[in-house]
């Protein structure tokens, strides 16, 4: 973790040691940044961010301890054995909606909160992926996390969803609060190249009678 002035940084909650957590020097505050496939929760007045392509984040917090968190993931569900080759991450599973939305919620379980108190907000899905207009992976994140919530029955407190463009998404899980900004494509497509080599790392050519993953 890199340090400002005299700043030290409180233990993380166990297993999130290995996110990259920094101070934002604008708004003077603790700061953890996650990439796609990560999650972080925190309980200590920090706060996350990611940016988000076609990708979806959901920010869950329990209401009254003010623990919560992100998750970012890249697709809803794993297809049978393939998974995205991200030797950086701790957790592959975790690119998967399936697997991010049970970790993030069962981890905020772990430290105390209440399901009944869950404050959920997702964002993302932008359509970004302009060489794979046939496949709009992120209404299929839209999809697949909206039907999520409703299964489990939590209430969706706010949302930001859809579109055409990226996402910055700052949260702060002891408050709720979230700052949002959407990105202008046309100037950087750092977020588009990044979330298509992902994915088409985990594509290779089907042979007869193989089921392709999108």
């Amino acid at each position: 973790m890199k340090f400002f002035n005299d700043y030290r940084p409180l233990p993380s909650i166990r297993g999130f040691e290995h996110i990259n957590r920094y101070w934002d020097k604008r708004l003077s505050i603790p700061a953890a940044k996650i990439l796609p496939g990560e999650c972080y929760v925190s309980g200590s007045g920090e706060m996350i961010v990611t940016v988000l392509g076609s990708c979806v984040a959901a920010c869950i917090r329990d209401t009254v301890i003010g623990v919560g968190g992100m998750n970012h993931f890249m697709l809803p569900v794993q297809a049978g054995n393939r998974a995205i080759p991200r030797l950086s991450l701790n957790n592959v599973e975790l690119c998967y909606g399936n697997w991010a939305m049970e970790y993030l919620i069962n981890a905020i379980l772990k430290q105390g909160g209440k399901r009944e108190r869950l404050e959920v907000k997702v964002f993302g899905g932008g359509k970004v992926l302009g060489s794979m207009t046939n496949i709009d992976i992120g209404q299929r994140n839209i999809d697949f996390v909206l039907e999520y919530l409703r299964k489990d029955r939590l209430a969706i407190a706010a949302q930001d969803l859809g579109c055409n463009h990226p996402r910055k998404v700052l949260y702060f899980p002891d408050t709720g609060a979230v700052k949002l900004k959407k990105l202008r494509v046309t100037t950087n497509n750092t977020i588009e190249v990044r979330e298509k080599a992902y994915l088409e790392s985990m594509v290779k050519k089907p042979k007869s009678g193989d089921i392709e993953i999108f």
